[in-house]
């Protein structure tokens, strides 16, 4: 096949027609019943908002640093109930939204960031067995796919780098990377060994439970209104009650921001997923892909798909969808054209699954900035740390944006605060209209570009120049 097919067909509509609309990995039994919410005024010596990965991996690291202090993690919904628990379960040691993003705006520390990323990965693998948490945990790698000619040469050329910053990369021919994963939509492959597949809802549930074991205190179905510093502490007002914390840490990903002041820097940018019906043995044989790596592909829009334990594939991206005015209405979750298409590219990616039924559909907003990784801010006198613009690679950034913001809080000065990724912010998207209007513009050049091989426009160009990004 020359290209992904642009607009869905009637047998990707049928395709995703009696699927369940609900993120899979919440649709389960297995699932917790959701905590008390508050009820009333209470204090914290350090109050955790959001009920994510970053939130629960702060409070696990804080309790077990120091089991005295009083933590209180509020969630607004229930845990897990929003980006951690919609994501595809890829937990990659790039703290950087990967090796090219990092060379670009990193490259005077890219060799300490490519470091603690791997150091991060290795204390996710070694704490998850520590505490006893089952998330179905595998690490296999990632397969970056060419899915055409193309693209062959930009693969190739990203292994040469990595290796150029002794980060661990193989390449594979054509005949190579279909050994691997049989599919038509397969030219050649890059391998990164440095990630890990994982269950995030079973993550998630798992470093809730094991917090409330150190000592922390969760509340859910609390949303957190507003933040006020009065003298020594911050009070934080919700509908049900007052939070009197001497030190916050905002950990809310693509929801609206707490404090305004961040509002400029992150846009909410909706991404799909489908998940098929657990393969048969045959249809597992059909398409090889037996060492269960983690798959994504390579051009300007891409998907990443991979299997879970009981042989289902999770099949999404392609599309980055904004809606005017950073909107956050959850009905944006829900696109029956957006999941078609995804089907349709199933079937491109992998004919032999003609047949195969689809269980659940879902959308999920991403924290989006321009820089395309994590940024920490600090307010109210150093009182409050928000860290959030994680772009989509949040699994395994996650625990290192926790650690970072705990440093941040109780001022260490570690190589973590002094980066000069930590200190800086990314650039800020502009005000409405100009928002929405450029990154439509930005959207429909990606198109452009795939269409066109690879050659970026005039608009991308720029883009690129001033730093300004928009992920698909």
């Amino acid at each position: 096949m020359s290209a992904w097919l642009e607009t869905s067909t009637t047998r990707g509509a049928a395709m995703v027609s009696g699927a369940i609309r609900a993120p899979f990995w919440l649709d389960r039994p297995e699932r917790p019943t959701a905590r008390p919410g508050l009820d009333g005024d209470t204090d914290a010596d350090l109050l955790i908002v959001g009920g994510g990965f970053t939130g629960l991996w702060a409070a696990v690291q804080a309790a077990e640093e120091n089991p005295d202090r009083r933590i209180l993690l509020v969630e607004g919904a229930r845990i897990a109930d929003g980006a951690s628990g919609r994501n595809g379960g890829f937990c990659s040691a790039s703290l950087t939204h990967g090796l090219a993003n990092g060379v670009a705006r990193y490259r005077d520390e890219l060799p300490t960031l490519l470091r603690l990323g791997v150091e991060t990965l290795d204390a996710i693998e070694t704490t998850l067995g520590r505490l006893g948490i089952d998330a179905d945990a595998e690490r296999v790698g990632e397969l970056d796919i060419a899915n055409f000619d193309w693209q062959v040469d930009d693969v190739r050329e990203h292994v040469t780098e990595a290796l150029l910053h002794d980060q661990p990369a193989t390449f594979y021919d054509r005949d190579e990377a279909r050994a691997k994963v049989d599919s038509p939509m397969v030219a050649a492959a890059a391998h990164d060994p440095n990630v890990m597949m994982v269950d995030p809802a079973k993550l998630a549930w798992g470093l809730a439970t094991a917090a409330e074991r150190l000592g922390v205190r969760i509340v859910e179905n609390t949303e957190i209104l507003s933040l006020r510093r009065r003298k020594d502490s911050i009070r934080a007002r919700t509908a049900a009650g007052t939070v009197t914390a001497d030190r916050v840490i905002v950990a809310t990903a693509a929801t609206r921001p707490l404090l305004r002041r961040n509002r400029w820097a992150m846009v909410p940018v909706w991404d799909y997923v489908l998940m098929t019906e657990p393969l048969t043995a045959d249809q597992r044989a059909a398409i090889g892909w037996s060492g269960r790596e983690g798959l994504a592909d390579s051009g300007s829009r891409f998907h990443y798909f991979r299997l879970t334990a009981d042989d289902r594939i999770l099949f999404g991206g392609w599309d980055a969808v904004y809606h005017y005015g950073s909107d956050h209405d959850p009905r944006h979750a829900y696109d029956d054209a957006e999941f078609a298409l995804l089907a349709d590219h199933l079937l491109q990616m992998f004919p032999q699954l003609d047949g195969i039924g689809i269980s659940h559909v879902w959308g999920g907003a991403i924290d989006t900035c321009s820089r395309f990784s994590a940024f920490w801010d600090r307010s109210m006198g150093g009182r409050v740390v928000s860290v959030l613009g994680f772009t989509g690679l949040g699994v395994g950034a996650a625990h290192f944006g926790a650690r970072t913001a705990l440093d941040l809080i109780d001022g260490r000065d570690t190589e973590r605060t002094r980066s000069a990724m930590v200190r800086s912010r990314p650039i800020p998207f502009p005000p409405e209209p100009l928002r929405w209007l450029g990154i439509t513009i930005t959207r429909k050049e990606f198109a452009r570009s795939d269409r066109r091989k690879g050659r970026r426009g005039l608009w991308l160009r720029a883009m690129d120049a001033v730093g300004l990004g928009f992920d698909s």
